[in-house]
C-alpha cells in the first residue's frame, strides 16, 4: 500500500504530518466489503479536502486579501545585549480576518516571537462579509551586529483585481542605530487605511494617505520598482497623495506604497558595537532610516449622479477630526473620538474603522441624512509611548466618504497645556500663551511647527503671529468649516541627557464657516470664507452696498436688510490673497428662502458662469472684485426672506485652460480640467433680505373715498382678495350701493341726450342742403 506523507511546520514551532493513503484494492487481512470500501474512500476524500483547506490556511493561501499595514514601537536593549521590538500588524480582508498572517524575521537573527491573540477589530455590519480588519501584537527578540533588520511576509491571494495580481509581499526594514538628535532609536512612519476603500468612477480625484513621523522626519512615498501601476495613477512623494490623471476602469485596483523617513538635518547614528556613521541630510542618496510597505485595495464603482460632498457622497461635519490630526490618550483612561457625516440623498448605515484592539464603535443614526460614530478606547500599560493610527470612512450603499486618519499618542500622564488667547484675522492668527499657567516653562526651548518662525516673549506671555500660508500651518476643510492649525511645542537639544523643564504641546487654531450668512452671530470675521487649493489659499468677502458706487456697505445693525419689490439690490464679492496675477470668477449665484443652499426651492441668478436673470447687471471692477445689482423679488407664498449664495473660484490670470477663461458654459460636462490651476469652489452666503410693502397713505385713501362720493350712513360692500382675508399692505375697496346706482342712471341719461341731440343736428344739416339745391335751380 503506497502513501504520501506531508509535513507542515506550525507557527508555534511544532510540526504535524498528514498521511494521504490510496484506498486498498485488495487486502486479505482487512476483508473490506464494497460498502465499507466506499465509506472509507469517501472518508479519505473528505479528509483530503479538509487537509487541503488546513494547508491553505497554514501556508497563507487565503482568498480576499484587501491589504495590510504595520506599525512599530522603537526597539529596546535587553540585559543580555539583545534587542526587543514590538510591532502591530493589521490585515484587511473580505470575510474572516481572524486567521491572519504574521511577519517573519531574517534567517538566524530572531530568537523568539511572542505573538498575542489576533483580534478582529472591525467588520461589515450588514452581515454580508464585505470587509473585515484584524490586528495582532507581536514582540520579537533578536541579536545582531548589523545596522539594520528586515521583516517580511508573503501570501496569496489578493482579492480579484483588474491588475491581475495574486501574490502579495509585505516588507519592513529598520535602522538599529541610536540617533544623536533624540538619543533613542528611530521611530518608523505611522500609516494605515480602512479595510475596503471605495470610490465612484466619476468622483475619484485623490486620496491623501496617512504618513506621520513621530521624530518629525520627512516622509516620502513611492511605488515599489516592480509594482504594477495603472498609467493614470500618480503618487506625490512628499504629501503621499494618490491621484488620478484619467478615468480608472470599474473594478478593484490594488496598490503597494513604500513609506520612508529621512531626517531634516544631519545626525549621527551609533550602533551596538560602538561604531557610528554620519547621516548627511544634504546627501540625496542617503538611505532612509526606516522603510515600511502599505498595501491596500481600491474598488472603483459605477458613476453616481453627483460628486458633491453631502449629496450622495457623505460629507464630514465640524466635530470630525481633521485628516492627519494628532490626538492624545492616557493609560487607563477612556479615550473617545467622534466623527459625524451627512448625505442628504443617501443613507449612512455604518462607519468603517481601522483602529487598535479593543476599540469600541458606537453608531448613531440621526435626522437630515446625518450619522455619528463614537470610538472609545482605553490604552493599557503596554501601549505607553505608542503611536496609534486610526482611519475611518462613512459608508452608504452607493459610495463612501473620503478617508480621514488621525494618530493617537499614548502617554502615562497628560501633557500640560497652558492658558492662551488666540486672535483670528483674514490671513493670519496670533496666539498669546500665559507663562504663569505653565510652571517651569522656558521659552528658549519652544518652537512652532516650523522652527524657523520666531516666538516673542515678555514678562507674562509668549506670543507668535502665524500666517495661514507659512510656519507649518495646516489647513483642513471639514465641510462646514475651514480650520487653520499650528502648535507650540517643546524640544530637546541633542546634547541633553536629562531635562527639568515642563513639556509643552499646545495646539491653537482658527476656524471659519464655509457657508456664511452675514446676519449670523459672528463677532469677528463673520464675512470671511477660506478656500485651500493645491497651490494657494484666499479669503473673500460678500457685502451689500447702499448704491451702485459700491463704497458704502450696509451696516450689520441693519440686518435683515429691508427691501421693496422691484427695488435694486447692490452686492459685491472681493477676494483677498497674497498671490499675484489672480482673478476671481463667480461660477454660480442662487437665491433661496432660507440660509440652506441645498433648499429645493431656489432661483438661479448665475448658473455655470451664465447669467440667468434678466435684471442681473455687473459693474466694472478689478480682477479680484465682482460687483453686481439685481432687482428685488420674493418667493411666492408666505416666504418673506431671501438669501443669496454664490460659488467663487480664484484662477491664474492669462491661463486659457482656467475656469475663469472658460466663462459661461452651456455644457459644463465638457469643461476642460487639465493644465488649469484653480482653487476649489467655495460657497459664500449673503442675507437675509426682508421683503416689506409700502403702506397705503391716509391722504390717498381719503381722496379715493371722495371720488366715489362715499356716504357714511349707507350700507357698504367690501371687496377683498380671493382668500377672503385682508393682509397687511393689501387693498380694501369700499363702495356705496346707492351712489353707484345714481351714477349709473345719470350716465345712461347723458348718453340718451347725446343721441337725441346728434339726431336733430344731422336732420337740420340735411334740410339745409335740400333748400340750397332748390334755390340754385
Amino acid at each position: 500500500m503506497s502513501s504520501s506523507l506531508i509535513t507542515v511546520q506550525l507557527r508555534s514551532g511544532s510540526s504535524c504530518w498528514v498521511n494521504l493513503k490510496e484506498p486498498p484494492l485488495t487486502s486479505p487481512r482487512l476483508k473490506l466489503t464494497e460498502q465499507a470500501f466506499a465509506r472509507t474512500q469517501s472518508e479519505d476524500i473528505m479528509a483530503a479536502g479538509a487537509t487541503l483547506l488546513l494547508l491553505s490556511a497554514l501556508l497563507g493561501i487565503t482568498q480576499g486579501f484587501y491589504g495590510d499595514s504595520i506599525s512599530f514601537m522603537p526597539p529596546k536593549k535587553t540585559s543580555d545585549g539583545a534587542f526587543e521590538m514590538t510591532f502591530y500588524y493589521r490585515q484587511n480582508g473580505k470575510k474572516n480576518c481572524a486567521g491572519q498572517h504574521s511577519y517573519k524575521c531574517e534567517t538566524g537573527l530572531c530568537k523568539g516571537f511572542d505573538r498575542g491573540k489576533v483580534h478582529e477589530n472591525d467588520q461589515d455590519s450588514t452581515g454580508q462579509g464585505k470587509w473585515c480588519l484584524s490586528e495582532e501584537r507581536t514582540t520579537v527578540t533578536f541579536s545582531t551586529s548589523k545596522p539594520t533588520i528586515t521583516l517580511s511576509e508573503s501570501g496569496c491571494c489578493w482579492v480579484s483585481n483588474v491588475n491581475g495580481i495574486k501574490q502579495w509581499q509585505a516588507d519592513a526594514k529598520l535602522n538599529l542605530g541610536t540617533r544623536s538628535d533624540t538619543r533613542s532609536f528611530n521611530n518608523c512612519p505611522v500609516t494605515t487605511t480602512v479595510s475596503s476603500l471605495r470610490v465612484a468612477q466619476n468622483c475619484f480625484s485623490s486620496i491623501p494617505l496617512l504618513a506621520y513621523d513621530p521624530d518629525r522626519d520627512n516622509v516620502r512615498c513611492r511605488f515599489p520598482t516592480d509594482a504594477v501601476v495603472t498609467s493614470t495613477i500618480s503618487l506625490d512623494k512628499t504629501t503621499c497623495t494618490l491621484s488620478s490623471t484619467g478615468q480608472l476602469d470599474v473594478g478593484v485596483h490594488v496598490f503597494e506604497v513604500i513609506l520612508e523617513d529621512f531626517p531634516t538635518k544631519s545626525i549621527n547614528l551609533i550602533y551596538a558595537d560602538g561604531t557610528s556613521v554620519v547621516w548627511d541630510s544634504s546627501d540625496t542618496t542617503s538611505s532612509p532610516l526606516c522603510s515600511i510597505k502599505l498595501q491596500f485595495s481600491l474598488e472603483v464603482l459605477s458613476p453616481v449622479p453627483s460628486c458633491e460632498a453631502g449629496h450622495v457622497l457623505p460629507k464630514f461635519l465640524t466635530k470630525t477630526p481633521s485628516h492627519g490630526e494628532v490626538l492624545h490618550a492616557n493609560v487607563g483612561q477612556k479615550f473617545q473620538l467622534s466623527a459625524q457625516a451627512q448625505a442628504h440623498h443617501s443613507g449612512i448605515y455604518d462607519f468603517q474603522v481601522s483602529g487598535p484592539q479593543n476599540m469600541v464603535k458606537e453608531f448613531k443614526d440621526e435626522t437630515l441624512g446625518k450619522a455619528e460614530v463614537t470610538l472609545s478606547w482605553t490604552p493599557e500599560e503596554n501601549d505607553v509611548y505608542r503611536f496609534v493610527p486610526v482611519c475611518f470612512t462613512a459608508e452608504t450603499n452607493e459610495i463612501q466618504s473620503e478617508m480621514r486618519c488621525v494618530v493617537i499618542i499614548v502617554s502615562e500622564a497628560p501633557l500640560y497645556q497652558g492658558n492662551a488667547h488666540v486672535t483670528c484675522a483674514p490671513t493670519k492668527m496670533t496666539v498669546s500663551l500665559e507663562k504663569a499657567s505653565i510652571p517651569n516653562i522656558d521659552e528658549n526651548f519652544l518652537q512652532l511647527n516650523d522652527p524657523s518662525c520666531p516666538l516673542t516673549s515678555n514678562s507674562t506671555h509668549i506670543t507668535a503671529t502665524v500666517e495661514f500660508r507659512s510656519c507649518g500651518t495646516k489647513v483642513e476643510d471639514k465641510g462646514d468649516y475651514i480650520y487653520f492649525t499650528n502648535k507650540i511645542i517643546s524640544f530637546v537639544l541633542p546634547t541633553e541627557v536629562i531635562i527639568r523643564r515642563t513639556t509643552v504641546d499646545f495646539d491653537f487654531k482658527c476656524k471659519f464657516p464655509t457657508h456664511v450668512a452675514i446676519s449670523s452671530v459672528y463677532n469677528v470675521m463673520s464675512d470671511y470664507i477660506f478656500s485651500e487649493s493645491s497651490f494657494s489659499s484666499f479669503t473673500s468677502t460678500f457685502d451689500v452696498y447702499t448704491d451702485n458706487k459700491f463704497t458704502e456697505k450696509v451696516k450689520e445693525t441693519d440686518y435683515p436688510v429691508k427691501i421693496k419689490m422691484l427695488e435694486k439690490i447692490y452686492m459685491g464679492i472681493q477676494a483677498i490673497t497674497t498671490l499675484q496675477n489672480m482673478e476671481l470668477f463667480v461660477e454660480s449665484c442662487k437665491a433661496t428662502p432660507d440660509d440652506n443652499p441645498e433648499n429645493t426651492v431656489f432661483y438661479d441668478l448665475i448658473k455655470h458662469g451664465c447669467r440667468t436673470d434678466e435684471t442681473f447687471k455687473t459693474y466694472s471692477s478689478d480682477k479680484t472684485t465682482f460687483n453686481f445689482e439685481v432687482q428685488a423679488f420674493k418667493f411666492s407664498g408666505n416666504q418673506e426672506q431671501v438669501y443669496v449664495t454664490c460659488s467663487v473660484i480664484l484662477c491664474e490670470t492669462g491661463n486659457s485652460f482656467s475656469r475663469c477663461a472658460q466663462g459661461c458654459l452651456q455644457n459644463p460636462s465638457r469643461r476642460r480640467r487639465a493644465l488649469s490651476r484653480d482653487t476649489d469652489s467655495q460657497y459664500i452666503t449673503q442675507g437675509p433680505f426682508q421683503f416689506v410693502r409700502d403702506p397705503v397713505s391716509s391722504t390717498a385713501q381719503n381722496t379715493f373715498n371722495d371720488v366715489l362720493m362715499e356716504k357714511r350712513d349707507s350700507p357698504k360692500a367690501t371687496v377683498t382678495s380671493p382668500d377672503t382675508k385682508s393682509s397687511p399692505g393689501s387693498w380694501e375697496i369700499h363702495t356705496n350701493v346707492s351712489t353707484v346706482g345714481s351714477a349709473s342712471a345719470f350716465l345712461v341719461a347723458l348718453v340718451m341726450v347725446a343721441v337725441v341731440v346728434g339726431y336733430f343736428i344731422r336732420k337740420r344739416k340735411a334740410d339745409d342742403r335740400k333748400s340750397l339745391l332748390f334755390s340754385v335751380e
